[in-house]
Order: C-alpha cells, then sequence, then structure tokens
C-alpha cells in the first residue's frame, strides 16, 4: 500500500491539528509556556473575544493540553487558572519549530530580530529544532530519511477518505 491509497483519518498530524489547529489555539498554547495563567491575561495578550477564549480554553482543556486550578486572591472568590499538563508542554518542541520556521521565513527584512531570545541555560548558545536519529543523534534532513507505512496504516475506502 502506498501513501496515496493509506486513509488519513487516524493521520497524528490531523489529529494534532483537531486539537490545536483551531485559530488563536496555538497562541494560547505558547503564552501558557511563557508563562500567562489567567483568563484575562490571555484574552488582553492574545487580543480575541472572551467567547473565542472560552472556547478554547474549554477544548485544551477537555483535550487534556491545559488543566484548571483553582486559586483565591484574598477578598476575592475563587476562580481558576490553566496550567500546562504533561500533554501541553509536549507541544513545546512544535511551538519552538513553528517560531524557527517564523524567523527565517515570516518575519520581514525590516525585523530586528526574533522576538524570544531562546537560549540554553548552561551554556548560553541559541537553542534550535531539529530532528535527529535517534541511534547516531545526528540532525538529519528530509533527504536522509525514509518514510514508510506504519502498523497504523489503513487503506482508504474507495471513495478517497
Amino acid at each position: 500500500m502506498e501513501w496515496l491509497e493509506a486513509s488519513t483519518e487516524n493521520c497524528p498530524v490531523q489529529r494534532t491539528l483537531d486539537v490545536v489547529g483551531e485559530k488563536w489555539t496555538l497562541l494560547i498554547v505558547r503564552d501558557a509556556v511563557n508563562g500567562v495563567r489567567r483568563f484575562d491575561d490571555f484574552c488582553r495578550h492574545i487580543g480575541l473575544s472572551e467567547a473565542v477564549l472560552s472556547d478554547r480554553l474549554r477544548k485544551l482543556t477537555a483535550a487534556g493540553v491545559l488543566a484548571r486550578v483553582p486559586y483565591r486572591e484574598p477578598g476575592r472568590r475563587s476562580r481558576d487558572e490553566y496550567r500546562l499538563t504533561r500533554k501541553g508542554w509536549d507541544l513545546w518542541p512544535v511551538l519552538m519549530a513553528l517560531s524557527q520556521w517564523g524567523e527565517a521565513h515570516a518575519l520581514g527584512p525590516e525585523s530586528p530580530g526574533p522576538v524570544l531570545d531562546v537560549r540554553h541555560t548552561d551554556c548560553g548558545a541559541p537553542v534550535r529544532v531539529a530532528v535527529h536519529c535517534s541511534a547516531e543523534q545526528s540532525v538529519l534532513t528530509p533527504a536522509d530519511v525514509t518514510a514508510r507505512l506504519g502498523p497504523g496504516a489503513r487503506r482508504a475506502d474507495p471513495a478517497g477518505r
């Protein structure tokens, strides 16, 4: 079976986009990675409506990407803040890769540089996302890999789904 014969209904990219592919969702995760926790702060920083933010936070919580954690300021009612779960933190390399791509291809020549300067704490070197061989730990390019259908691949139905 070849790629075009395989069903995409259980494709991990498609399933991931089902969770984080809506507009604003990765920006919410980006802000959570950078320490934003409270509804009003997400709303103000990202600049989206309360209704859209509520919907996205509900979906990210239901998907297990964020967890609601109650807090209470003195003299105020109890409220929830949103914290990344392990599943949410696993999106960090995706955000780093998107940022790296954006710095290379989406910022104009007038840009003075990256918005965030992410560096390795121990040595101070810039952090870069790369695909590595799990055995040799060498950096790979698309020309260095072979992709084959795995055990989760299913044949598409005749209608092409």
